[in-house]
């Protein structure tokens, strides 16, 4: 009876996976930077070189001006664009295996010409999806959450005016049920330095509930200036946190409450590199005058300041975390710090341009894109002491200032005039 028991239960479990379709195979990049927001994929087989016209699988154009990044979910690409001067918001989807738009849904309006930095857009936030419904917001600060079939579900256009000398650039997590994304705004009227150039106590980590979009928490920071750095979730003491920077701080929030947990001091503004772990630390900085600090969170308060380092800091692109490396991308160059002790252990400057994209760690090699539409692939040495190997530098020759996204054994970057899938 066991053996026979033994056999039905074999069988149903091989029909079940023989029905699933291939694409549960591809590993979902379901937010800024991928699982947890950290740049790492355990894909295998992605290609290593390129051009405009080699190793391209499909390239589609795309409307409008954004830098959101692309994300993926199974079959689906889903990013973002603002039209008419940023005035349209737009969601789209795309698929994954040939590029065909599936849907362009237009889920709001907004102020047109919103001020900005001239590298920012009206669609800069990375969309996030649970892998039933894909959530974006705009640099108005309008929400937005749509099905896979482009219906959409709720918009909430009136929980934040956002207003920041730079515009809005941070992208949103999903932790449970609630979209949680930091307000790191400035002050609309005079002074208008305020929350900019002079701290302020405005700052805030808004919690909005995933399925209607009705705020639940505000998280207030307390005294800090404006930010672009999207946040992670971190398991500190058995309990997880919301690790999040901002001008002049390094900080943990509670996600059931929004309770701030700790602080660190971290002097500068504005943070634009988004947290990043590994190994009990949390690793951060913001303008690139400022040093790259490691902190190691508390359950009880008392964060520290396990070291800081001068000279690494980029002024965009988050850190990659490769134990034991920590990977850093000032301006045009590739930094290699012990992410122990924060020493420099090798650079590289590979002459591409500007480093501002965050790079993606895959299969032993680092993609580093630059503001070119150019691509680094480093293959990292046995000894972390031993700078990483060039192996190929792939043009695309457009702007680029999202990141690259991963999807199976192919990469998936966006341009200025639209998406490009790497590999067959």
């Amino acid at each position: 009876m066991k053996t026979k028991t033994f056999f039905l239960i074999s069988i149903c479990c091989v029909f079940t996976y023989c029905k699933q379709p291939s694409s549960q195979l591809i590993e979902n990049w379901s937010q800024f930077r991928g699982p947890n927001g950290q740049g790492i994929s355990q894909s295998t087989g992605l290609p290593a070189s390129w051009d405009r016209n080699e190793n391209i699988a499909w390239k589609t154009d795309i409307q409008g001006e954004a830098w959101s990044s692309p994300i993926v979910w199974e079959n689906h690409i889903f990013l973002t664009t603002a039209t008419e001067e940023g005035a349209n918001c737009h969601v789209i989807a795309l698929d994954r295996r040939t590029g065909k738009i599936l849907w362009d849904k237009m889920v709001f309006t907004q102020q047109a010409n919103l001020h900005r930095h001239d590298m920012n857009s009206y669609a800069t936030p990375t969309p996030v999806t649970d892998g039933n419904t894909v959530f974006a917001v705009f640099g108005g600060g309008g929400f937005a959450a749509l099905d896979f079939n482009g219906n959409v579900k709720w918009t909430n256009t009136t929980v934040l005016d956002f207003y920041s000398q730079h515009g809005l650039s941070a992208s949103p997590i999903l932790y449970n049920d609630l979209l949680i994304l930091p307000v790191d705004h400035s002050n609309r009227e005079e002074p208008k330095g305020l929350g900019w150039q002079t701290p302020w106590d405005k700052a805030y980590l808004l919690a909005l509930d995933k399925n209607t979009g009705e705020e639940r928490w505000r998280g207030m920071r307390g005294m800090s200036r404006i930010a672009h750095a999207s946040p992670a979730v971190m398991r500190v003491n058995g309990q997880d946190q919301i690790v999040t920077s901002a001008g002049d701080v390094i900080q943990g929030f509670d996600p059931a409450d929004g309770r701030l947990i700790w602080t660190v001091a971290s002097e500068g503004e504005p943070c634009v590199p988004s947290a990043v772990i590994g190994n009990g630390l949390v690793f951060t900085a913001p303008t690139s005058s400022a040093p790259i600090r490691a902190v190691r969170p508390s359950a009880d308060g008392n964060a520290e300041l396990v070291w800081e380092q001068s000279g690494s800091t980029p002024l965009m692109s988050s850190f990659l975390f490769v134990e034991p490396l920590l990977i850093t991308c000032p301006d045009n160059r590739i930094c290699a710090l012990d992410a122990g002790t924060g020493e420099l252990l090798w650079e590289i400057s590979p002459g591409i341009g500007h480093l501002n994209p965050s790079p993606v760690y895959a299969d032993g090699k680092v993609y580093i894109l630059s503001e070119r539409g150019t691509t680094v692939v480093l293959q990292l040495s046995g000894d972390p002491k031993t700078p990483a190997e060039v192996i190929a530098t792939n043009k695309l020759d457009e702007l680029s200032r999202a990141s690259i996204a991963v999807a199976g054994n192919q990469l998936i970057i966006r341009t200025e005039s639209g998406v490009w899938a790497v590999g067959k």
